[in-house]
């Protein structure tokens, strides 16, 4: 396969929670998920996306994750730092101290409430990829921003050098194939559970939210299709498409993640207002998806 305009980000990126301890940020906590990620051979981490509950952190605290997740992960792997925010201004500011941290991309959600129309999302990126050299990885999931960026969109702004790949999330495997056949844009899942058949028709990888409890078997489903081993594809994309589906059907992304976390002793679980804790029925059920996945007795 030609190599894609962001073929650096090809593969496995975990969307990495925020560890919390009593209210604050745990960076401590933070580094020894980053070690995880080393050891397992996580190609990519993005930090500060909505599995790292972004909405409720403030600047500083964005900011020292980044560079948390920068400074423990130099070296041994990239850092697709979530800068994007439904205020341009805001979106360049903290896409420049991402740049400045050392990231090697930045994962730029389309700006979500206000609804910007076709155009207003394309100045909007534009200004961002006019003002940071950093390669950016667009964001289109239109389930939590209440609008889709179109495909006629999305060939526009791939022209622009900065722009390089985009985290597919609308659910459309119509929508992916305009973009694969009309840019040369990296396209990646974002979608655990269709991971496989968007890299059937060209794309290049995943941002994952499983992959913070099995990196190792999303990276398995990777290597596999990357290999054209479509067998051993299909088997791990049904195992892990009931963990994905019994674990993310329970409560909105990061609660049922943060819990099954807290179960397997690798994050306190704790989470920021407004998202809470499940009850005792729901930490059942994330309890049993993960008996049944094999990860807990």
């Amino acid at each position: 396969m030609a190599a894609t305009k962001g073929e650096q980000f090809a593969g496995l990126t975990v969307a990495v929670v925020t560890p919390f301890k009593d209210g604050e940020v745990d960076y401590k906590a933070l580094e020894k998920l980053v070690d995880f990620h080393v050891e397992q051979g996580t190609n990519c981490l993005a930090p500060v996306g909505t599995t790292g509950e972004s909405p409720t952190l403030d600047h500083e605290e964005h900011e020292k994750v980044i560079a948390t997740v920068v400074q423990r992960a130099a070296g041994k792997l990239r850092v697709m730092a979530g800068t994007g925010s439904n205020s341009t201004r805001e979106a360049v500011r903290l896409t420049k101290y991402a740049a400045k941290a050392g990231a090697d991309g930045a994962l730029m959600v389309g700006p979500y409430y206000n609804k910007p129309t076709q155009e207003g999302y394309y100045q909007h990126f534009k200004a961002v990829g006019d003002a940071v050299g950093l390669p950016i990885v667009l964001y289109n999931i239109p389930g939590r921003t209440a609008s889709n960026i179109l495909p006629e969109t999305i060939a526009r702004l791939a022209e622009h050098p900065a722009i390089v790949a985009i985290k597919e999330a609308t659910g459309s495997l119509d929508q992916a194939s305009q973009i694969l056949s009309t840019t040369n844009l990296t396209l990646l899942s974002g979608d655990d559970s269709l991971t496989l058949p968007l890299m059937s028709i060209g794309g290049r990888g995943i941002v994952s939210v499983v992959g913070n409890i099995v990196p190792g078997d999303m990276l398995a489903l990777v290597k596999a299709v990357n290999d054209s081993n479509l067998k051993e594809a299909c088997r791990l994309h049904h195992k892990m498409f009931n963990l994905a589906r019994d674990l993310l059907g329970i409560a909105t992304n990061p609660i049922p993640v943060k819990t099954a976390m807290r179960l397997l002793g690798r994050d306190t679980g704790e989470l920021r207002l407004p998202l809470t804790p499940l009850d005792d029925a729901g930490v059942a059920k994330v309890k049993k998806a993960l008996q049944s996945y094999g990860l807990l007795g």
